[in-house]
């Protein structure tokens, strides 16, 4: 098994195993957790030949630097399980879009401020948008003033990232939880 594997690249890590070590002394920790003190790369091999385990290094920038006696491969395993785990548990964070229209009805605009509402406590960031049509642009001061609206009657569940802007024909807002 010594020497089989030589190196595994990590996500942004290298993992100096066996031959690899290049540091002529090591603090060598023994198969079972227990400290081996600092002996030369060549003895520290030696022992992982005997356990038919690998020399792995552990923490590069001690000075010497740690080297386990451990099996490589399901070291490998248990830290690619341990990253699978991690990435179970995040949570991404979703940008979700709701578009209004200036003459939007009173019943409209609560549907639409309800499902805001519901992806601002799920976690989601939520963008708004407010699409003028055709002469609809004239009167811009409309879609202004629900744009303000809603980022106010849903200040209490999220807090505004971008500030109603106008860019072309649609005014567009940034809301993300609180």
């Amino acid at each position: 098994m010594a020497g089989l594997i030589e190196e595994v690249v990590h996500i942004r890590k290298f993992i100096r195993i066996n031959e690899k070590i290049r540091a002529p002394e090591l603090r060598i920790i023994g198969p079972e957790g227990e400290q081996l003190g600092v002996m030369t790369r060549a003895k520290g091999l030696e022992l992982a030949v005997q356990n038919e385990l690998d020399l792995v290094e552990v923490a590069p920038t001690a000075q010497p630097p740690v080297c386990r006696v451990m099996d490589f491969s399901k070291y490998k395993y248990d830290q690619e399980k341990k990253e699978r785990e991690a990435k179970k548990h995040q949570r991404l964070m979703h940008l979700k879009e709701i578009r209004f229209k200036p003459n939007i009805e009173e019943h409209d605009y609560q549907t639409k401020l309800q499902h805001l509402l519901v992806f601002l406590k799920k976690g989601d960031k939520v963008k708004i948008t407010l699409m003028f049509r055709g002469r609809e642009v004239a009167h811009k001061e409309l879609g202004m003033r629900i744009v303000e609206r809603v980022v106010a009657d849903s200040s209490a569940a999220g807090q505004v990232e971008k500030m109603p802007a106008f860019e072309g024909r649609t005014i567009t807002a940034v809301i993300g939880p609180k």
